[in-house]
């Protein structure tokens, strides 16, 4: 029974939870769980609107047309008569078969479609306008005979289900009628006897759970959609072609055929909407109805009948047809058969004393209302901190934040389907990924660079071991030679530069084993603010170059090797004065945390080139004449510093276009490096 499996179910592949069905559902009877929007069978009031808005697909109606087709077969050995399976016709059905520029099957006329309804196998086809008309009357007589009574409408079982759920205090005003399907039920039972099964067919989805209620248990067999009916014409192969026309069965109707349209039940039962005196009002569709009932509730509407229906327009909207004809197409086209059929044809008369009567009973599924601060809290996790957070965008699928908020208390919903805090955490992690991800390229140049730097490093000091010997004994001749050498003698140039380079391999050969050699750091506690005034002290400053000494550390003591560092600093100052060929500034500033000291050495001079930024620490790369630069001196600092656990990097502009030239060497050391030294 659809009471107990859901009128809906959620196709889980197909489910790509867009909220449509959330936002579109009257009852919020949608609950997001583990990224599936499920319907909640004992919230559900079987409207359609998440059938009809899903574009994927993913919601399925409850099946109906496996107990129909048990109902039609006929056993060739049974014996006996079997009872009569009656088909009851919603007055909408034009709209669904009568335009022919929206369906292969539609277009066709009532008498084609009642053949083929007969060719399944049904006995009678009936027009259920026939109980529509007799509603009509009783609606009628309900108004004139009580004069100061308030009445909500009865005929669309979905608006029935709303009330009993979610307005239980409006119970006491739903009218005491049966809907026009189960009025054509108990007419055709008193007809054609007891055991006869009536199969109600129409667009209507909450029409299956009304068929399935226990009070109506003996009324109604099954209700078909229109979709389903299509189902068994095209299983069977049948086609308004292929059956001969036929007429409805009686009883027949009169403007109860209008029913299916808003207001229909009012020029059916003869009830004029009067904007003046206001006595009569009607509301359809999700938003409109859910508002009426609310006003009508706090007594700012009062009428003596609201008329309101789930489906926008009417029921020739709902969500079991298969038409997608746009609503003023269909409301012409049900009106046009309504004016082909109604003249000549008295009203209906008979069957007054069919029991009518409709007793309804309060299903209270309103959910608990959290407190303000519970409100605030979730709010707050949804990354609504302030009034001004709170965007009321509609992308989760509820009107505002805080129902949003009150669906999480409730269960019905989830923190990660408000949109703009999801793109706001995104935004959040891909920043958060972004620094991994430099942290993690600078690692990796790190580790390249420490690589290299072995490499090179024992490539170094065997070629420096090899060449030192002969080239003393080379430095030490030519020494000797030019000692001896008269200096107007036309050899002494010779010998002189012969000398002079023996002299530079010397010290090629000396940084080659400095930069090879891996000397153990000693470390001594230190001032780092005396200690870097001692390193200019040791650096000849030309009176072309300012020095300045920025920055006092507020901790000044650090652990670090004086005699490596002081190579460092003097280093860096030496290649900052020689970056500025011409007047400049050499700026030497220090600042430090409780973990770390940083010091950072500023010229004012040319730059590096941008593509040489990355190679500076490469051993024997230099962008100095031949003859002024080995290429080792920044390599040396880079082991240096790393055997102190520290960092040392470079920022530089060479082009004068993107702002002032000159570079920054900032050395990071631990004021503690005792995490193992290299």
């Amino acid at each position: 029974m659809p009471e107990k499996s859901g009128l809906v179910l959620t196709i889980p592949e197909k489910c790509r939870v867009c909220y449509t069905c959330v936002r579109e559902c009257p009852a919020k009877a949608i609950r997001i769980h583990a990224g599936q929007a499920d319907v909640v069978p004992e919230r559900c009031i079987g409207c359609g609107n998440c059938v009809r808005v899903c574009s994927q697909h993913a919601k399925k109606v409850y099946d109906s047309a496996t107990a129909v087709r048990g109902l039609l077969e006929r056993d060739p050995a049974a014996t006996g008569t079997r009872a009569p399976v009656i088909a009851c016709v919603a007055p909408s059905f034009p709209a669904e078969f009568g335009i022919a520029d929206y369906q292969s099957l539609s277009g066709i006329d009532h008498t084609r479609l009642v053949g083929m309804i007969r060719k399944l196998g049904f006995d009678r086809v009936v027009e259920v306008a026939y109980g529509a008309d007799l509603v009509a009357r009783r609606y009628r007589k309900l108004i004139a005979e009580q004069p100061n009574a308030r009445f909500i409408a009865t005929t669309c079982p979905a608006i029935v289900l709303y009330v009993e759920k979610y307005h239980p205090e409006l119970v006491p005003f739903l009218a005491p009628v049966v809907s026009p399907m189960i009025a054509t039920a108990r007419v055709l039972h008193r007809r054609y006897g007891a055991d006869a099964r009536v199969v109600f067919i129409g667009p209507c989805i909450a029409k299956k759970a009304e068929a399935a209620a226990e009070r109506y248990r003996d009324d109604v067999t099954a209700a078909l959609t229109f979709m389903e009916l299509r189902q068994l014409f095209e299983e069977q192969g049948i086609t308004a072609e292929s059956v001969e026309p036929s007429e409805f069965d009686p009883p027949h109707p009169g403007k109860g055929m209008l029913f299916s349209v808003k207001r229909g039940i009012l020029q059916a039962a003869g009830i004029a909407e009067d904007l003046i005196a206001g006595d009569v009002v009607a509301a359809d569709g999700g938003s409109e109805f859910g508002h009426a009932l609310r006003e009508f509730s706090d007594g700012h509407l009062d009428v003596r009948l609201l008329e309101v229906l789930s489906c926008k327009g009417g029921c020739i909207m709902g969500a079991g047809a298969s038409t997608h004809a746009p609503l003023f197409s269909r409301r012409a086209v049900v009106s046009r058969y309504v004016r082909d059929r109604l003249p000549g044809r008295e009203a209906p008369a008979g069957d007054e004393d069919v029991d009518l009567a409709a007793w309804f009973y309060p299903d209270d599924k309103s959910m608990p209302i959290p407190s303000q601060d519970e409100i605030k809290a979730i709010l707050e996790r949804i990354g609504k901190a302030t009034p001004a957070d709170e965007l009321n965008c509609g992308a989760c699928g509820y009107e505002s934040c805080r129902e949003h908020a009150i669906a999480i208390f409730d269960g019905l919903a989830e923190s990660e389907m408000c949109l703009p805090a999801t793109i706001s955490r995104l935004n959040e992690a891909i920043g958060e990924l972004g620094i991994t991800n430099r942290q993690l390229a600078n690692a990796q140049q790190a580790l390249v660079q420490s690589e290299k730097l072995a490499s090179m490093g024992q490539l170094a000091a065997g070629i420096a071991h090899e060449v030192n010997n002969p080239l003393g004994v080379v430095l030490l001749y030519s020494q000797l030679l030019l000692e001896e050498c008269d200096p107007k003698a036309e050899q002494y140039q010779d010998l002189k530069k012969i000398a002079e380079q023996a002299d530079r391999c010397k010290k090629i050969v000396s940084g080659l084993l400095n930069f090879a050699r891996k000397n153990q750091v000693t470390l001594k506690t230190v001032k780092i603010d005396e200690f870097l005034s001692a390193c200019g002290h040791a650096v000849v400053v030309p009176e072309r170059v300012r020095l300045v000494m920025a920055g006092r550390v507020a901790d000044p003591e650090t652990e670090l090797d004086p005699d490596q560092m002081m190579q460092v600093f003097t280093n860096l100052m030496n290649n900052a004065i020689e970056a500025m060929p011409g007047e400049g500034t050499l700026t030497v500033s220090a600042a430090g945390d409780a973990e770390s000291v940083q010091v950072s050495i500023i010229d004012t001079g040319l730059g590096i080139p941008r593509e040489n930024i990355k190679k500076v620490f490469e051993p024997f790369f230099t962008t100095k004449q031949g003859g002024k630069g080995t290429g080792l001196g920044l390599a040396i600092c880079y082991g240096i510093v790393k055997m102190h656990r520290g960092s040392i990097m470079v920022q530089s502009n060479a082009d004068p276009k993107a702002g002032p030239t000159g570079t920054t060497m900032t050395v990071k050391l631990p004021r503690r490096p005792q995490g193992g030294l290299a």
